[in-house]
């Protein structure tokens, strides 16, 4: 479910990107195998992959970037479900080098500060030394910017990275589209005190829980998730 949320809503890149959660027992974490698209998964698709990359439960390749997940969740204890994608408008914007600002409500979950950046490499994240890296430049936030690459999004829970991922996607491509619509113009925003006001109420756990819940309730009723590129 989460995969095809994502996929309804900026974050489907053919076969690359994943969702990872945490496994209840320790063993490490539930993600879905390699080679196919967040559209397609089953749960069939779905493995159990141990802290050290190996193949504990389920069939098919493990995610190169599997290390993303493993070592954010060694770092986080708080972190019950993360995810990485490619989304173009998050993407598009931190190659502009530019702060995160609340231009409307979406941004105001992530900044102020500014949202956390990983500028170490474009690359892939392809070994426990770059996810731990990855994990640092995270900190205790809850998004980080790949610059040239893609985002890392975590939440307590599947339902609350999942709506964040969205969220961020979102507040990026409305940035995008007020700068280019008046290049060089200073944008009104909310200040710091509003928007961090404006997280408490907006973003609040039953508010969070609100929205996760419409973008299911979009899959399960089979309606056309809104807010696609």
């Amino acid at each position: 479910m989460a995969g095809r949320v994502l996929a309804g809503h900026g974050h489907s890149d053919l076969v690359w990107g994943h969702v990872a959660l945490r496994d209840p027992a320790g063993q490490g974490i539930w993600i879905k195998r390699s080679g196919i698209g967040f559209e397609e998964v089953q749960p069939e698709d779905v493995q159990l992959v141990g802290w050290d990359g190996s193949l504990l439960d389920g069939h098919g390749s493990v995610h190169l970037e599997h290390h993303i997940h493993t070592e954010v969740m060694r770092a986080r204890p708080d972190v019950t479900c993360s995810l990485h994608t490619h989304p173009e408008a998050a993407v598009v914007f931190a190659s502009l080098g530019v702060p995160l600002v609340a231009i409307a409500h979406e941004a105001t979950l992530f900044a102020p500060p500014d949202v956390a950046r990983f500028t170490a490499t474009g690359d892939l994240i392809r070994d426990a030394e770059l996810g731990r890296a990855v994990a640092t430049s995270l900190g205790a936030r809850n998004a980080l910017l790949l610059v040239n690459h893609g985002i890392v999004v975590v939440g307590s829970s599947c339902d609350e990275a999942v709506l964040a991922a969205v969220l961020l996607e979102k507040a990026c491509r409305m940035q995008l589209a007020a700068m280019s619509a008046a290049p060089g113009a200073r944008l009104l925003v909310s200040s710091e005190d509003e928007a961090l006001a404006k997280r408490d109420r907006c973003y609040s756990p039953t508010q969070m829980e609100h929205g996760a819940g419409y973008l299911r309730r979009m899959l399960d009723g089979g309606g056309e998730a809104s807010g696609a590129r």
